[in-house]
Order: structure tokens, then C-alpha cells, then sequence
């Protein structure tokens, strides 16, 4: 045989394999069909729907429809009444909000909205001004508000104007106190000062010193006690062992089985016994 020449297949071996030929494009044709019908079937499922469904909305004039989900909107400065969508009317001194809820309006700065239909301007009163919000005003300092008005405060001799806004809108300066409409000087007694606080008594008496009647009389320390410097009371306290009899300090007598207390200047019963008819009794 020849090495260099071709082989020669029979007729059964190429009608074989023109068969395999045959068998594979139709495999592939078959998928392909299969393919298409299939698809044609989906789209013919979905896409008489939404053709249906945009058949079926009707929007109307100065109207969208909505960018998400199904149905349609008004479009800006127009509101829904009834089916259609009508312009919103602005009033004067007003301007469009350009929103999908509410009126559609808002006053302008200085103005107010009456009956929601119209805006009408905010009168300041002398002596006042417009708050920063626009919408109200406010007194000046130096004024009270009285109604629809701003009163000029009259501030008596002595006094200065306040900051707060309730209570008093004036206060009477150190040294003085009110008396109706005005400031009066306080009376501050010999051997005394006046207090920081504006609250109680306005003075206190020097140290050595205790009040008595609206004075400041001078503390005299008994034997047997010392120099109490107290807002109240006589300005001395006896001793440990003494108690104040008047303007004196007795030595306190203790009974059997009593000790002087923790004030040290009263006494009681040790442990276990009691008081009884000032002695100090076991107890049973």
C-alpha cells in the first residue's frame, strides 16, 4: 500500500457520518426553536399586561405619572380636587412651597396667615420688634408688653433694670429695698452691715454683737462660757459641765451612774438605767 495516499472510505462509513451531521444540527435547531418559543411565550404573557395597564391609566392634565409604584400625581403648585389637578392660588405676601402636602403657601417674612387664605402684615408697636422668626414680635428691653403695646418701664430712683423675664422688671439697688413704687434706704443699726443676700432680714450685727429688737445690743460672755458667733441666740454657750441658768452657767450635779451628754451641757443615765425623778434608776 501507499503511505502518501489518501484512504478511501467506503459509501456505508460517509452515509454513517453524514447521518451524526445531520442528528447534531437538528439537536441544535430543536434547542433554539425551543428557546424562542419559549421567550415568545413569556413576552407575550407580560407584555399584554403593562400594554394593558398603560391603556388603562388616564392622567390628567398638569399631572405625572408617579416615578415609583403604580398611579399618577399632581405636578408642582397644583393640588388634587376631585380627578384633576388644580392650580394652587397663591395669596399676596405669600410664596408657593412647591410641596405635596399642606397648602401649598407660606407667609413671607413679617407676615401671617389669617383664615388659611390670605397673609397679612405683623404690625410692631413702638418700642418693639420683629422677632427673627417673622411670624411675631417682642418688647425692646426697657418695655413690658401691655396687650397689643409696648410700655416704656418707669425704673425708680436707686433701681436698675432686670433681666428676667418674670417677676419684677426692676431692683432696687444695695442699700435699699422696695417700699411700693419705690426704693427707700434700709436702715442698717449701730454695730451692723448690710448682707449680700436679698432674701430675710437685710442687715446682720458685727461679730460681739446680737440682735435684739432691730438692734445690735453687745454680747456679754458669763463666766464659764464663751463667744458664740451664731445669727441666732444670745452670742455665748456654757461650758462642757455647765448649763445656762439665765445669764449664768451653772456646773451641772450629776446623780450615780449619769454621764454629761454629747452637747456637754446636759446629762444622762449610763447604760441600763433610766431617769427617774432626776436620778438614774437600774433598769428592772
Amino acid at each position: 500500500m501507499d503511505h502518501n495516499s489518501t484512504p478511501q472510505l467506503s459509501d456505508n462509513a460517509v452515509g454513517t457520518r453524514a447521518n451524526q451531521k445531520n442528528q447534531r444540527w437538528s439537536c441544535s435547531h430543536f434547542m433554539t426553536a425551543l428557546f424562542v418559543a419559549v421567550f415568545s411565550c413569556l413576552a407575550g404573557f407580560f407584555i399584554p399586561l403593562n400594554s394593558a395597564s398603560a391603556e388603562t391609566i388616564s392622567i390628567p392634565d398638569n399631572a405625572h405619572a408617579k416615578k415609583y409604584g403604580e398611579g399618577w400625581e399632581c405636578d408642582l403648585s397644583y393640588r388634587l380636587e376631585g380627578e384633576e389637578c388644580m392650580a394652587i392660588v397663591v395669596p399676596e405676601s405669600a410664596y408657593p412651597t412647591n410641596r405635596t402636602y399642606g397648602s401649598g403657601w407660606a407667609c413671607m417674612h413679617g407676615f401671617v396667615e389669617v383664615g388659611d387664605t390670605s397673609c397679612i402684615e405683623i404690625i410692631v408697636p413702638e418700642g418693639g420688634y420683629l422677632d427673627p422668626s417673622g411670624e411675631r414680635w417682642r418688647c425692646l428691653r426697657g418695655y413690658t408688653r401691655v396687650d397689643d403695646s409696648c410700655q416704656e418701664i418707669v425704673v425708680p430712683d436707686n433701681a436698675y433694670l432686670t433681666n428676667s423675664t418674670y417677676g419684677s422688671v426692676w431692683l432696687c439697688n444695695r442699700g435699699y429695698e422696695i417700699d411700693g413704687e419705690a426704693c427707700v434706704a434700709i436702715a442698717v443699726p449701730e454695730n451692723a452691715f448690710l448682707n449680700a443676700s436679698t432674701r430675710g432680714r437685710p442687715w446682720t450685727c458685727e461679730r460681739g454683737y446680737f440682735e435684739r429688737d432691730g438692734r445690735c445690743d453687745t454680747v456679754f460672755v458669763p463666766e464659764n462660757a464663751f463667744y458664740e458667733d451664731a445669727i441666732h441666740g444670745v452670742g455665748w454657750k456654757c461650758e462642757r459641765g455647765y448649763e445656762a441658768s439665765d445669764d449664768r452657767c451653772d456646773a451641772i450635779e450629776l446623780p450615780a451612774n449619769a454621764h454629761i451628754d454629747r452637747s456637754g451641757n446636759r446629762w444622762e443615765c449610763h447604760k441600763n438605767y433610766h431617769r427617774s425623778e432626776g436620778l438614774c434608776v437600774l433598769n428592772q
